[in-house]
């Protein structure tokens, strides 16, 4: 009898703590797809430290540390959506989802990369 009072108590105390990590608004949703966008310009890249921070923190800036835990969190998922089923070794795969995510309208929204390419001869 305790012990279910005790697991009872927990629950409801866990059940009523704030489901921060569950839900996102509008702004944070749209913070967290603009953040994948620079982490996917990262992965390919694109972008040097100095630059990845300055995007990073252009997006991120009016948010709280824990709203950008979820935020950042979320961006991530969309990566992990973007490379699932690539089997490791196949980086030319992976590189041209980044790509094309990378390029789509999506992320033309977040504003101009600074990107360079080394092309050989």
């Amino acid at each position: 009898m305790f012990r279910a009072a005790i697991i009872a108590i927990a629950t409801t105390l866990f059940a009523s703590l704030p489901a921060q990590a569950l839900t996102l608004s509008s702004a944070e949703l749209a913070a967290a797809q603009q953040l994948g966008c620079v982490l996917a310009d990262d992965a390919l890249g694109y972008l040097d430290e100095n630059q990845f921070n300055a995007r990073f923190d252009d997006v991120v800036e009016s948010f709280s540390d824990e709203q950008v835990d979820v935020i950042y969190a979320k961006a991530l998922g969309y990566i992990d959506g973007l490379l699932f089923g690539v089997p490791s070794g196949e980086g030319h795969v992976a590189s041209r989802r980044l790509e094309s995510f990378s390029n789509s309208e999506s992320c033309a929204a977040v504003g101009p990369r600074v990107a360079s390419h080394t092309v050989s001869l």
